[in-house]
């Protein structure tokens, strides 16, 4: 593995600085995006049942804020809760937008290195290709052994290239999805709160 990093070039450097970053990123995203994590079961029918049995104080609301993403939305509503509905659903779209970049970080340094890997195996393409050229002008192409440095740093880069932005592009395109879906089920989950504590709703906010 040294030896082809090695024939690779100095390229192969950043290459392998954008698949240790990627490789974070898949792993940290992966256990943040957790559905249970943002969007815990039947939290709203808790906050519900607190409400129904005059439970429901600011402590509470404290502890639902750094509960989860869905919690610190749904605090965000019951710190209005005495409001209107407008009001109530302005303070949630406030906090909403704020989780949604949360849940979004570093999703583009993802797609990011999906674009740049390629080009930076590209790089080291042309760079082995002037170097193979250049050694066909000193000596000729009588001698293989003296075009295969060349010809091999220009195929080792872009196969490194490559590696690394075939996995990058399908997780961010993975992630940007997720977070998609879990904005939906926590608006859902919002909603269905506002219009129980405001009474438009009578049905249990835990179905």
């Amino acid at each position: 593995m040294y030896e082809l990093v090695k024939a690779g070039g100095w390229l192969m450097a950043p290459i392998i600085a954008c698949s240790v970053i990627a490789m974070a990123i898949i792993l940290e995203r992966l256990w943040v995006l957790r559905r249970n994590r943002v969007i815990p079961h039947h939290l709203v029918a808790q906050v519900w049942q607190m409400h129904r049995k005059g439970k429901l104080s600011s402590g509470h609301i404290q502890t639902l804020k750094h509960g989860s993403p869905l919690g610190r939305i749904l605090a965000a509503g019951l710190a209005n809760r005495m409001h209107s509905r407008e009001v109530m659903k302005e303070a949630i779209e406030e906090v909403g937008h704020q989780v949604v970049l949360e849940l979004e970080r570093y999703i583009n340094t993802l797609g990011t290195i999906a674009s740049i890997t390629p080009l930076l195996g590209l790089l080291g393409t042309v760079i082995g290709m002037i170097k193979v050229f250049s050694a066909i002008m000193v000596a000729g192409v009588g001698n293989p052994g003296v075009l295969a440095g060349g010809i091999s740093e220009a195929l080792i880069t872009t196969a490194a290239g490559l590696s690394v932005a075939i996995p990058s592009l399908m997780f961010y395109r993975y992630f940007t999805g997720r977070v998609s879906y879990l904005v939906v089920g926590m608006e859902e989950q919002a909603l269905k709160m506002v219009e129980v504590m405001q009474g438009e709703r009578e049905s249990d906010p835990g179905e």
